[in-house]
């Protein structure tokens, strides 16, 4: 039994490292990542990990790792890291859920977050969508209805 008063998938500075089994961390290509270090901060409470290259933050129950773009590197050839190209493309949204979304939105809209809407009732959840400053789609969702059909 370990006598750590950190759980075993993080290392002693907080850092997701598993010691045994794996633990998912969300991985966003940034254009600066000062910048969207701080967005994720401030906007959504993140806890700061690991300041930069990569940035590793603690957001909830997940982690996320935001590094620069680049090219091809000997254990990736042929891949290009990216920030999106398009706000019109979706190709990764961030998933988070809540227990009351307007509480969320409201707190998050103060703290500077951009939605696209006002949450909207769908009957199975209410949801919204936010940007961060490189144009990742973040889901802001509350379960509602689905609860009743699982």
């Amino acid at each position: 039994m370990s006598t750590s008063s950190k759980p075993a998938h993080l290392d002693t500075k907080g850092f997701p490292a598993p010691s045994e089994g794996f633990v998912v961390t969300h991985l966003l290509i940034v254009a600066d990542q000062d910048r969207s270090r701080e967005f994720y901060r401030t906007v959504l409470g993140a806890e700061v990990v690991r300041e930069r290259d990569p940035v590793a933050l603690r957001l909830s129950n997940t982690w996320l790792i935001l590094n620069s773009g680049g090219g091809p590197t000997d254990d990736k050839p042929h891949v290009i890291a990216s920030p999106p190209q398009s706000a019109h493309v979706l190709t990764s949204a961030l998933n988070i859920r809540v227990a009351d979304i307007q509480a969320v939105y409201r707190e998050w809209k103060a703290r500077g977050a951009d939605f696209l809407t006002p949450p909207k009732d769908r009957g199975a959840e209410i949801r919204c969508y936010m940007r961060d400053p490189d144009g990742h789609l973040i889901e802001l969702g509350q379960a509602t209805g689905i609860l009743d059909q699982l």
